[in-house]
């Protein structure tokens, strides 16, 4: 009968770290260890288990199947130990939760970090950590308590809940506007127009009836964040989300033009492990931000 194995717990946290980056420089950066440390865990946990858990490709070092299986269960275990850890650590002030949430770049630099303040006010029990999200493909559910993602996460024991369907809108700062008036929908193919990478101006003008084929002028954005700064400077009109705009109209900074709305492409999707130990805090976080999205921007 084989002894058990009892690998220590850095040696775990560095494979695990290495699968989910493919590089063991990457797992010693975020684990603030050298590089032949990460190596030499690694290269322990294969002799121990009498496998090989990564070949190397290029620059990346890819986990075999053996290591994918074990890394998808070790996973699970570090999150539960670390949130068992993070609650007798609490024990002091047992009513206090802390909840790690990964929301898309552009929904929480423009819309939801304006609105933080409200929610320590209505929660002071429940802390934020804030992280963002670039990318349409979620990242990994398991790394955090909450995520507010593009898409769906289809695994077994997630909820995802629709949290926003948006619309697109043209705008442009009222300086913009004066120097091209009168600026009308019909106006917008001989003026300057801002790009989004994923869309296409051609199906606003369809939507508008603007007879008119794609424009290939133009500074082009692959962050809508950046976009909607390029309409604030005044650089030319934009296509952006109803939600994202909302504040910079309420404050003139920014004016529609028409009253033409084309749905978003992607939507928002409220993400969450159904059996969070945190899951009061989590259904607070969702029901506030359904509050919020129904409610006036902040001034």
């Amino acid at each position: 009968m084989k002894a058990k194995l009892r690998p220590n717990l850095a040696a775990l946290r560095a494979l695990e770290a290495a699968a989910r980056l493919r590089s063991f420089t990457l797992a010693a950066e975020e684990l603030h260890l050298t590089h032949s440390a990460v190596s030499h865990q690694i290269r322990q946990l294969e002799a121990a288990l009498e496998t090989t858990l990564f070949s190397r490709v290029g620059t990346e070092m890819i986990p075999t199947p053996s290591c994918l299986r074990l890394t998808l269960r070790l996973r699970q275990a570090l999150s539960d130990m670390d949130q068992a850890l993070e609650e007798a650590r609490s024990e002091g002030s047992p009513s206090r939760r802390q909840l790690n949430l990964n929301v898309m770049a552009d929904l929480a630099n423009v819309w939801l970090i304006p609105r933080l303040a409200d929610f320590s006010k209505a929660h002071p029990d429940i802390d934020l950590s804030l992280s963002v999200h670039h990318a349409v493909t979620p990242p990994d559910p398991r790394s955090v308590d909450v995520g507010i993602w593009h898409r769906r996460v289809d695994q077994h024991g997630f909820r995802s809940d629709l949290l926003l369907e948006d619309q697109v809108i043209a705008v442009c700062s009222p300086e913009f506007r004066q120097r091209h008036a009168p600026l009308t929908l019909a106006a917008l193919p001989n003026v300057p127009l801002l790009h989004f990478a994923t869309r296409s101006w051609l199906e606003f003008f369809q939507a508008a009836g603007i007879p008119h084929a794609e424009p290939r002028s133009g500074p082009s954005f692959s962050e809508p964040a950046s976009l909607l700064n390029a309409a604030l400077t005044g650089l030319g009109v934009a296509m952006v989300r109803t939600h994202l705009a909302r504040a910079y109209l309420q404050r003139g900074a920014l004016v529609q033009i028409g009253d033409v709305q084309i749905r978003a492409h992607l939507n928002y999707y409220f993400v969450w492990r159904e059996d969070n130990p945190s899951e009061p805090a989590i259904r607070s976080l969702y029901q506030w931000l359904r509050e919020q999205l129904e409610s006036p921007a902040p001034e």
